[in-house]
């Protein structure tokens, strides 16, 4: 196939879905795979969406997109100027939901406010990465990796049509959080092929991120936060990374209860031992899945931090 598959993608996407969440209005999701997803898995009910209340972030309920059995991206353009650079936003919730406004939508309205594009993927949950099993107590990988295979899609797709939105084909970035952060870890050391059937020329083009962002990054050992120190400083061998790993931002809360903040420890221990550059911050309080909404504590302030780094990788400014 060619690239003219992704066009017409586009063009009948906004009738090829019929899920609960959809994005606002003037947003289309666009479907990752023409056909057939590769590595289909079985999936537990229908898509749906689910109001969190039982644990608001910053006064506020959340938003759960579960049963993700067709991914799909949306783009959402910058608004006032256009930098060139792009985000593709990964949200967390244990690779078992995604907090799709919490760590998704609202991201994006910060990202487009600074001149990015985003692009908001909706990969495939549940179990579609490492993930903490409740009645084993331990945590799992997944025969097929399926939202890596997501997420290079994703990038490739994103590129190859780069210049036509407007895109630097140079600058585009991922962002996630928690088990999106971990995504983020994954297609950062897992760039060199593709982990799934050739489908078009996209999948040709690198799937190399050009500079990633990780929040409170989770399962990036195989040890929980139950297990001893030693097998929380060791990193998860699913993880790989070399010294072609893109410029890293790591950021997480020392009394995060969810994610151990060892899990960002190894992550950067990892890349300083292969001279990548890596920035990390770490905040006394903040806990877990604060996305970016603001409340009294210095860590909410993290998109600050982001900004200054992106220009001083120059990805932003001159």
């Amino acid at each position: 196939m060619k690239l003219f598959t992704f066009t017409i993608a586009i063009f009948f996407s906004q009738f090829a879905f019929a899920e609960t969440w959809q994005p606002a209005p003037g947003h289309v999701q666009i479907p990752l795979w023409p056909s057939n997803v590769p590595d289909a898995q079985p999936i537990p009910g229908t898509e749906d969406e689910m109001m969190k209340a039982d644990n608001l972030v910053a006064g506020k309920p959340w938003y759960a997109v579960t049963n993700v059995a067709k991914p799909s991206f949306t783009i959402y353009p910058p608004k006032e100027y256009n930098t060139g650079a792009a985000v593709i936003v990964f949200p967390g919730g244990g690779y078992k939901v995604l907090a799709i406004d919490l760590e998704g939508t609202e991201i994006c309205d910060w990202l487009t406010s600074k001149g990015i594009t985003c692009v908001l993927l909706k990969y495939r949950v549940p179990n579609s990465g490492c993930h903490w099993d409740d009645q084993c107590r331990c945590n799992k990988t997944p025969k097929a990796f399926t939202a890596l295979q997501d997420a290079q899609r994703t990038l490739g797709l994103v590129r190859a049509n780069a210049t036509k939105r407007g895109i630097n084909p140079n600058k585009i970035g991922v962002l996630g959080f928690s088990a999106g952060g971990n995504l983020v870890a994954m297609i950062s050391s897992n760039f060199s092929k593709r982990t799934y059937p050739r489908v078009d020329s996209s999948d040709d083009v690198s799937s190399r991120p050009d500079f990633a962002i990780a929040l409170y990054p989770g399962h990036m050992t195989l040890a929980h936060k139950n297990n001893t120190e030693k097998g929380r400083r060791k990193i998860n061998p699913d993880i790989s990374f070399t010294a072609e790993a893109p410029p890293t931002f790591i950021l997480h809360s020392k009394d995060d209860k969810t994610n151990p903040i060892e899990y960002s420890l190894v992550y950067f221990d990892a890349l300083k031992k292969l001279k990548v550059p890596v920035e990390m911050h770490l905040f006394d309080k903040g806990g877990h899945a604060f996305g970016l909404r603001q409340t009294d504590l210095p860590i909410t302030k993290w998109p600050e931090l982001v900004e200054t780094w992106l220009q001083k990788i120059k990805v932003l400014g001159n």
